[in-house]
């Protein structure tokens, strides 16, 4: 037995209804988060997202209907291959996590920015 569309994209608003926080890394996290490879220092942080973020689930798919925009780095991060979204600032419970279309280096100076509608949560 598997999901209707209904199911699916009410799962989805639900899910990411709460205050939650993106994660950028260098690394595959894994299904469970324990691979997660977060630049450390160089003014790095995870960036809070809301309700307010996202537009409504369709076609099992939700994106993010307005940019996020990381804190801009103070050192380099390295390669940012993987974007994941936790339920905590720092630790927290990983929900879920994809590669980048392309990777990204992000250098002192540089802000990791992820434009609207570019960033999918599916479920299928």
């Amino acid at each position: 037995m598997s999901l209707s569309d209904y199911s699916e994209n009410y799962l989805l608003d639900y899910l990411l209804e709460a205050t939650l926080y993106v994660a950028a890394s260098t690394a595959d996290p894994g299904d469970d988060g324990a691979s997660i490879a977060e630049p450390a220092g160089g003014s790095y942080a995870r960036v809070e997202v809301t309700a307010a973020t996202w537009d409504a689930a369709s076609g099992g798919t939700k994106s993010n209907g307005a940019a996020i925009a990381f804190p801009a780095a103070t050192g380099d991060w390295g390669t940012i291959t993987h974007l994941a979204i936790f339920s905590a600032a720092s630790g927290g419970n990983l929900l879920c996590s994809g590669a980048l279309t392309a990777s990204k280096a992000i250098a002192s100076g540089q802000t990791l920015r992820v434009p609207s509608g570019s960033f999918d949560v599916t479920l299928s």
